[in-house]
């Protein structure tokens, strides 16, 4: 009886730990997308999605919605970290109703996920920042190592990765065509597969390109590695244990890289859009 009393103790001790410890886990609503106004500066290139469509226009109000009730503390999106003063003044806009009044906005100011997405969400929470993250001062010199690849006759490695692309490619553009709508496309884009194959890319492909002593595919991964980390430290830099819940809208790729930070800090955990779509 005394054994059965101790063991109960130290059950319950246990569990409260573990209760304390999630509690101070900070979750991080993870969205990767693919940019509404398609500039077509990725590796792989999309056809076009229309983000202005009122079907689009709903599902946005209806991922906001979601977004609201979800109540992240902090925003961060894929913007430059050294322009954080032209996006607040761009969000003081939006609050005030005049961002969209200009008849002169270029695509991108006028369909970007940022303004579509992550100002609407940001506004139903009374967010009074977005934090912009974005760092750009790398290189990514994927036609070279494409080259390095076929100057060294290494076409199974090439045709691994055309296939690949062209895979993805050929998806994405089938659920256009076929009027997928942008809450699926958004699911599909956060699949395992689709981050899965993101990551093989990069950190595992790209590695193999040239001759041993060719470093044009390891130097484009640490360009890619570097641009993630230093988007990621602006991310915990500006995130206190007390916010909770955090939210990062970016490019799939992205995402697939802090979806690995995330997993591998005993201190937060991930949130996908589609448990908040479902709750």
């Amino acid at each position: 009886m005394k054994n059965h009393v101790i063991l109960s103790i130290v059950f319950l001790a246990i569990s409260y730990m573990n209760a304390q410890e999630k509690s101070n886990v900070t979750e991080a609503l993870l969205i990767g997308t693919f940019h509404y106004n398609n500039p077509g500066g990725d590796v792989v290139k999309t056809k076009s999605f229309d983000i202005l469509n009122e079907d689009s226009q709903l599902e946005l109000d209806k991922i906001s919605a979601k977004i609201k009730n979800y109540n992240p503390t902090k925003i961060f999106v894929e913007w430059p970290y050294n322009e954080q003063k032209e996006l607040d003044s761009l969000y003081q806009l939006y609050n005030q109703g005049k961002y969209f009044q200009n008849d002169s906005l270029s695509d991108f100011y006028l369909k970007n996920e940022i303004f579509q997405l992550a100002f609407r969400a940001a506004k139903a929470n009374n967010l009074k920042t977005i934090y912009a993250i974005d760092y750009n001062e790398t290189k990514f010199p994927f036609d070279d190592v494409m080259n390095d690849i076929e100057k060294n006759n290494q076409s199974e490695l090439k045709k691994s990765i055309e296939n690949g692309i062209s895979k993805l490619t050929t998806e994405f553009d089938n659920k256009i065509e076929s009027e997928t709508s942008l809450i699926e496309l958004t699911y599909y884009m956060n699949t395992y597969e689709f981050r899965d194959f993101h990551n093989n890319l990069h950190n595992n492909l790209m590695l193999l390109a040239g001759e041993p002593d060719d470093f044009s595919g390891p130097f484009l991964t640490s360009e890619w590695f570097k641009r993630n980390l230093y988007m990621w430290s602006f991310v915990l830099k500006n995130t206190k244990k007390s916010d909770g819940r955090i939210m990062i809208l970016a490019g799939a790729g992205h995402i697939a890289m802090f979806e690995k930070f995330v997993n591998r800090n005993s201190e937060w955990k991930v949130k996908e859009l589609k448990e908040v779509m479902e709750k």
